[in-house]
């Protein structure tokens, strides 16, 4: 990998660490449906923006089920999730809990599309719910009902997630990154933007609240997307996955150096417990053995 892509990877992991910095500040005064109405409206936006100035070719018609779809799960329902859980739970946690997006795509990939489910990705997963066990049962934060209920949100984010990566496998052959960075986006904000008006607030937000709102768009979403398709271009997608592992760093460090999070041994045990299984499930480890 050249510097410049080694460059790209960690600003990426950077962009979307900060993604729940942004989220746990602004969601408690914006509310987790109006946060991410604004998030992938602006995004949608932005990109939209992008493509036009750079006249690329998108690639959209004739999908728009496909994509209404794509939107639900794998922006609309997730990123609410996210923000609903981040009320309770540090950013800290949300960021390390969101890796298991790789574990449950494992799954998702053997039932939907017949992949192998080796014994190296069983394996995998299982420890990676040990690792979630350890993550919330050392984790600083107290252990009540709310945030177990946070902590299974954040959980069903993953999946759906997982649920989205998998359909754009199976269904999108063909179609420009950033046509389905586009079509996710927009169709998100259709799904959300009733929503999201209904449930708005009715004081104005703080400077810093609209600050985070627009670093999340602009930055962690738009952006960030763009990153990505520059990385899955130049270093393909094998390489550009081990994102995975920088994200939940860049979470932890930025809860804890910006926003005063408590931080203990368990909150790095599950961290690392979590991110072995993230490497058994993407055969890093393997990759790492061969010359």
């Amino acid at each position: 990998m050249k510097l410049g892509d080694l460059a790209a990877l960690m600003l990426l992991g950077v962009l979307w660490g900060a993604s729940f910095i942004f989220i746990r500040v602004a969601v408690p005064e914006v509310g987790p449906l109006t946060l991410m109405g604004l998030r992938v409206g602006l995004a949608a936006s932005a990109l939209i923006l992008y493509a036009v100035l750079a006249r690329r070719q998108l690639g959209l018609r004739g999908r728009w089920r496909q994509f209404l779809f794509l939107g639900a799960v794998n922006s609309a329902l997730p990123f609410t999730l996210i923000a609903f859980a981040e009320i309770q739970l540090t950013a800290s946690l949300a960021s390390i809990l969101n890796s298991t997006t790789v574990l449950f795509s494992a799954v998702v990939s053997a039932i939907w599309l017949g992949t192998t489910l080796t014994v190296q990705k069983v394996i995998g997963v299982v420890t990676g719910l040990i690792g979630v066990a350890a993550l919330v049962g050392w984790d600083p934060i107290p252990l009540n009902l709310p945030v177990l209920v946070s902590v299974g949100a954040m959980l069903l984010a993953s999946l759906s997630y997982a649920l989205g990566a998998n359909y754009v496998k199976r269904n999108f052959s063909g179609v420009p990154p950033l046509g389905m960075a586009i079509g996710q986006q927009t169709a998100a904000t259709g799904i959300l933007i009733v929503p999201a008006t209904v449930a708005a607030p009715v004081s104005s937000p703080s400077d810093v609240v609209i600050v985070c709102v627009l670093g999340l768009a602009v930055f962690s979403t738009a952006a960030a997307y763009l990153l990505y398709f520059r990385l899955i271009e130049n270093v393909g997608p094998t390489s550009t996955v081990t994102v995975t592992f920088l994200v939940p760093v860049f979470g932890m460090l930025f809860g804890v150096v910006l926003l005063g999070e408590p931080f203990g041994w368990g909150t790095l045990a599950g961290l690392g417990i979590i991110l072995l299984s993230v490497a058994l499930v993407t055969g890093m480890l393997d990759r790492r053995k061969k010359p």
